[in-house]
C-alpha cells in the first residue's frame, strides 16, 4: 500500500449524500495517506455554499456523487466548470451510475476521472493520485479575488 501514497496528502471536498459511502471513502483516503483533510457535504447546494465562503481555501480535489437530492452531481459539475474560478478545482466523479450517458456527460463537463460504485478502493486512490500527479503538481494555483 505504500506505493499508493501520493507525494503529499490533499484537502478533499466529498459531496456524498449516503453516510455509509462517505465513511468508506473517508476511511480509504485517510488510511492510504491520500487526504490531509476531508470535508463532507450532502448535496450540490451545500458544496457551493462551502466553496463560496470567502475566507475558506478551496479543496485540492472534489469527489462528487451524481445522484443526490436538491442539486445533483451533474448540475453541480456544470456549475463548477462554468465558474471561471472554480473550474480549476479537479473533480473525481464517484457514483453508482455506469450509464454511458452519465460517463460521457461527466467528461463533457470536464470531470477529471469517473469511478463507479461499488468501488475498488485501489482504483479509486489511483484515480485521485493520477490527478495529483498530472494536474495538481503541474498547474499553477489561481488566487481567489482579493488574495495577494
Amino acid at each position: 500500500m505504500a506505493a499508493l501514497a501520493p507525494a503529499r496528502p490533499r484537502d478533499i471536498l466529498l459531496v456524498e449524500d449516503d453516510a455509509a459511502d462517505a465513511m468508506l471513502i473517508e476511511e480509504a483516503l485517510l488510511q492510504r495517506g491520500a487526504a490531509r483533510t476531508i470535508t463532507v457535504v450532502q448535496d450540490g447546494i451545500a458544496a457551493l455554499e462551502y466553496l463560496r465562503t470567502a475566507d475558506r481555501a478551496w479543496p485540492d480535489v472534489i469527489v462528487l456523487d451524481l445522484n443526490m437530492p436538491r442539486m445533483n452531481g451533474r448540475e453541480l459539475l456544470s456549475v463548477l466548470k462554468d465558474d471561471p474560478e472554480l473550474k480549476v478545482v479537479p473533480v473525481v466523479v464517484l457514483t453508482t451510475s455506469s450509464s454511458p450517458d452519465d460517463v460521457s456527460g461527466a467528461y463533457r463537463r470536464h470531470a477529471n476521472a469517473y469511478i463507479t460504485k461499488p468501488v475498488n478502493l485501489d482504483d479509486f486512490i489511483h484515480a485521485v493520485q493520477s490527478i495529483d500527479t498530472f494536474f495538481l503538481d503541474t498547474a499553477a494555483g489561481f488566487p481567489r479575488d482579493g488574495d495577494a
